[in-house]
């Protein structure tokens, strides 16, 4: 553990021009066995609205970055590293921390398709009821809380795909009140902050698609 921190500082003194994907893998590898120090007890807005949890990564830290992970993913919070910098060493969502408790990862490259089974054809539209491995029910909650917020209070999904093994999440237009077309990137936007940077998201009417079961 301690030979990890001093890695994980090790790494943080490159400066930010200079982390490239290399850095970004070897840092998000190595951060789930770090120890962390909470900055504020509360979380904090950051600038794209969204709430996180302060922490630091520093010799004096001593808080297990997995006690912390989980607590967060129950609660549909992000974490921003070492946030009293100019730049934050790195911001990850609350659909990152929660892909990590179920796969071990903060980021996915290849993943199962999170069909339970298909559930019908539509056309040539494949659909199908998401596992819960997928979209466990703890994210599902804190997404319905969101949605709630924003006064859609049965927001209804299913999975979607056309050759039955890459599946999109789609959510029904008609469950978020038909939003405007020109809302749609904006809708889609924000919910992909709940949801692993891996996933695809897909906003579809149901007189295109049956199958949408509540979120």
């Amino acid at each position: 553990m301690l030979q990890t921190q001093e890695k994980l500082l090790e790494l943080l003194r490159v400066l930010p021009a200079k982390r490239d994907e290399v850095w970004e893998k070897t840092f998000l590898q190595m951060l789930a066995y770090a120890r962390l120090r909470v900055l504020h007890p509360e979380p904090r807005t950051g600038p794209d609205a969204w709430p996180y949890l302060f922490v630091e990564i520093s010799q004096d830290s001593d808080e297990p970055a997995p006690r912390i992970i989980e607590w967060l993913s129950e609660r549909g919070i992000g974490l921003a590293i070492n946030p009293q910098k100019s730049i934050p060493d790195f911001v990850l969502s609350y659909g990152m921390l929660w892909n990590y408790r179920v796969r071990g990862e903060f980021l996915t490259v290849h993943v199962d398709s999170g069909a339970k089974e298909i559930l019908a054809k539509n056309n040539r539209v494949y659909v199908a009821e998401p596992t819960e491995s997928y979209l466990p029910q703890y994210a599902r909650q804190i997404l319905r809380q969101f949605f709630q917020d924003q006064k859609i209070l049965k927001p209804r999904i299913t999975l979607i795909s056309e050759d039955g093994q890459n599946f999109d999440l789609a959510f029904s237009l008609e469950s978020l009140h038909n939003p405007p077309v020109h809302e749609h990137l904006g809708i889609s936007e924000a919910i992909s902050w709940f949801l692993p940077a891996h996933y695809a998201i897909a906003l579809v009417s149901e007189t295109r698609i049956s199958g949408f079961i509540d979120l």
